[in-house]
């Protein structure tokens, strides 16, 4: 199944494939994408059969960030702070809460929102061209859509300011080193690789990787005896799965899992 429109969404095996398509302008983000993205993140969250998700962009740009032609000027207190809690925050928690896996292939450039909506993906990788860029500091901007929250939590307070300080394009290696990125690959091997981690996440135990994210984006923001008991509890859950029973099954009987996602 494929659906074309400025987010093309198609679907294969039990993979989500999520493409921005405004190749132009190097997938600048529009508010119906980036609403359209929100609504497919719920979905494939939703959906029983959908057990992985693929993010990325066609042409030279991953995503240069928000596309601020005909946004609607600021013109009482408050619209700002409104227009990015509903905009850009909402965006990069849908990605964050999602309960399937998110891979991010950037295939290009990555700007602003649109290196937040990488960051915040479970895992990334990268294309040898592909470069991060946290422009706000070049436009006179505070860094929105969870930058500020993420970076630190990624790489650290120091580096994530020198970063924002600066606005220096960071390159594809660069971002490895630092842990932005979790494999760089040549151009021609970025959808290939991206296909491949997305099956093996589909083929293993959703409900366990979900609650796996859960854990690790929730251990970031508390303390270790309240992170000692999300984790029992998160397994007690999980023992309820039938993906958990074949896991210790496959275990006893000395043979290779095959999980439902159930």
């Amino acid at each position: 199944m494929t659906e074309v429109s400025e987010v093309r969404h198609t679907v294969d095996g039990q993979v989500s494939y999520l493409t921005l398509d405004r190749p132009e302008v190097l997938n600048a983000l529009t508010p119906g994408q980036r609403d359209r993205i929100i609504e497919l993140l719920a979905s494939a969250s939703a959906d029983p059969d959908i057990r992985a998700v693929v993010l990325t962009g066609t042409g030279r740009g991953f995503c240069a960030g928000a596309d601020l032609r005909g946004a609607p000027a600021a013109t009482a207190p408050g619209d700002v702070a409104r227009t990015i809690r509903l905009g850009a925050q909402r965006l990069i928690a849908a990605v964050l809460d999602c309960e399937k896996p998110v891979v991010a292939a950037v295939n290009g450039t990555a700007a602003g929102i649109g290196a937040h909506l990488a960051f915040a993906c479970d895992l990334v990788l990268a294309a040898e061209s592909a470069k991060f860029i946290e422009v706000f500091v070049r436009r006179g901007l505070v860094p929105d859509g969870g930058g500020a929250y993420l970076l630190p939590r990624l790489i650290g307070p120091r580096r994530a300011k020198e970063l924002m300080f600066f606005g220096d394009a960071l390159g594809a290696a660069d971002a490895e080193r630092l842990g932005l990125v979790n494999r760089v690959v040549p151009d021609a091997e970025l959808d290939k690789t991206a296909r491949e981690w997305a099956t093996r996440l589909a083929t293993g135990p959703t409900r366990a990787l979900a609650l796996t994210k859960q854990l690790v984006n929730a251990s970031l923001d508390t303390d270790r005896s309240t992170a000692f008991a999300a984790e029992a509890a998160a397994q007690e859950i999980n023992m309820t799965t039938t993906d958990a029973k074949e896991g210790v099954a496959s275990f006893v009987e000395r043979r290779s899992p095959e999980y439902r996602g159930r």
